[in-house]
This record gives C-alpha cells, sequence and structure tokens, in this order.
C-alpha cells in the first residue's frame, strides 16, 4: 500500500470515529439552538396566539413552558381559583423543547409585557436525545434571555415533573418502555440537581414538588397523570397546592 494512500485512509477513519464529525452527520441541533418547530402550522398559530395575548392586556403571572403547562386548560377551576386574580398568562406549547422555546423568546413573546412573576419548567421533551448538561445549559440559557427582557419580573424555576412508562398509542408498555422511562428520569433528577443551584433565595427561587405525584411505592398513580406524562385535573389540583406557598411569597 502506498504511504499518500494509507494516510488518507487512516485520515478518513479518523474522521468517522470523531465525535465531532458523528455530530455533524447527525445534523441534529444543540438543546440551546433556536430551532422553529416545523409541523402543519400548530406551533406558529400558537405562537402568534401568544403574542395576541402580550398585546391584548397585562400579565402579572406568566407560566411558561411545553404541554404540561399549556394543558392547565383541562382545570380552568383550579386555575381560575388559585391565578385568576393575577391576571394570568399561559405560554405553555405541547412538544416543546428548548430549541422551540428559545426560538419564541426570540421572535417576541416576551417583548412589551412585565409580569412580576415567571413560573419555568421545561426539558421534559429533551430527556431522550439530550443530555442532562445540555438541557440544563439550555434552560439556564432561557432564564438568561427572561432575566434580559424581564430584569423586574421574579421567575419560579420547577424541577421537571416525573414521567413513567408509557406507549403513546396506547398499547401495553414494553421492557423497552420501561427501560426508556427510567433513563428519561435519570436524566431528568439530574438536570433538576443542576436547576437548583440557580436558587438565589430572591428573584430566582428553585422548587421541586415531584414527591407530590408519586405514590407510596414510587410510580405515578394514573389518577394524577393518566398517561404517565401530562397532569389530569387531579394533578394540577396537587401542583397548585405544592407550590402555592413560595408562590404568593413571590408575588408579594
Amino acid at each position: 500500500m502506498k504511504p499518500a494512500f494509507c494516510n488518507s485512509m487512516l485520515l478518513a477513519l479518523a474522521l468517522a470515529a470523531s465525535p465531532f464529525h458523528a455530530h455533524a452527520a447527525s445534523n441534529k441541533p444543540s438543546a440551546s439552538q433556536a430551532v422553529e418547530k416545523k409541523d402543519d402550522g400548530v406551533f406558529l398559530k400558537k405562537h402568534e396566539a401568544i403574542l395576541a395575548r402580550g398585546k391584548s392586556g397585562p400579565i402579572g403571572l406568566l407560566f411558561l413552558g411545553d404541554s404540561i403547562t399549556e394543558r392547565w386548560h383541562i382545570a380552568p377551576h383550579i386555575w381560575d381559583a388559585y391565578y385568576g386574580k393575577y391576571q394570568p398568562a399561559n405560554f405553555g406549547i405541547g412538544g416543546d423543547r428548548t430549541n422551540h422555546v428559545i426560538w419564541r423568546i426570540e421572535h417576541g413573546e416576551l417583548d412589551g409585557i412585565a409580569p412580576k412573576l415567571v413560573v419555568f419548567m421545561l426539558g421534559t421533551n429533551n430527556s431522550l436525545d439530550d443530555t442532562a448538561e445540555e438541557i440544563a445549559a439550555a434552560d439556564r440559557k432561557i432564564i438568561g434571555m427572561i432575566r434580559a427582557r424581564l430584569p423586574d419580573t421574579k421567575i419560579l424555576v420547577l424541577g421537571i415533573f416525573p414521567r413513567g412508562p408509557r406507549d403513546r398509542t396506547g398499547k401495553p408498555v414494553t421492557e423497552a418502555g420501561v427501560e426508556e422511562a427510567a433513563r428519561r428520569m435519570r436524566t431528568i433528577e439530574a438536570v433538576n440537581r443542576d436547576l437548583a443551584q440557580l436558587d438565589n433565595g430572591r428573584d430566582i427561587r428553585f422548587l421541586n414538588i415531584n414527591t407530590v405525584f408519586l405514590g407510596q411505592d414510587g410510580k405515578i398513580p394514573n389518577t394524577i397523570m393518566p398517561d404517565q406524562l401530562h397532569p389530569g385535573p387531579a394533578g394540577y389540583q396537587l401542583w397548585a397546592d405544592a407550590m402555592q406557598a413560595p408562590l404568593l411569597e413571590m408575588l408579594k
């Protein structure tokens, strides 16, 4: 084998083995990169509705996140009873990853508003494809974006909620599904440990209420999260009760 050809082969093999080459080949955006969600137009319609809410009147209490936040609409009686008097707004969009919320903020969702408090939780949809370090870094970036755009607003950072084994199609959960849920939870717990360090006791607080969703066996009862991911009305009641004391303190 000629030396030049040998050297070329060695270089090609090295590039193929390189993590940088592998990342480029996968072309997966980082968790901290702004990405517009490509779907059937629902994402942009919801984004436009959020922009319209920001222009329609004052916001005193803002919830920012994914479907777990968005689905407060299934428990309107709890939402109104606990938050109605604070001019609340729900900026949750189902399926959002950190990338999508970064894009949303970059495209004006926090412009022209001045809430007293933002309740922020995000990352469960990243928990299969991104590392805990990547998700935590993205959440930290979003919190920084909130601070930059809303310097007088306090932020209540919630630990990412627990999730259990699930099959999106409703079929029985397989062993692979159980393993995936455990892997996701290891990532979520590591993210929450990282985010807890942001609590400064003043304008950024961290709250982990995950134990309230668990039964005595350590699992999530179906009465609390029927699909092992999204709270049902009983789950939202637990959320509201567990968050009430720090929320009231931060709204003073």
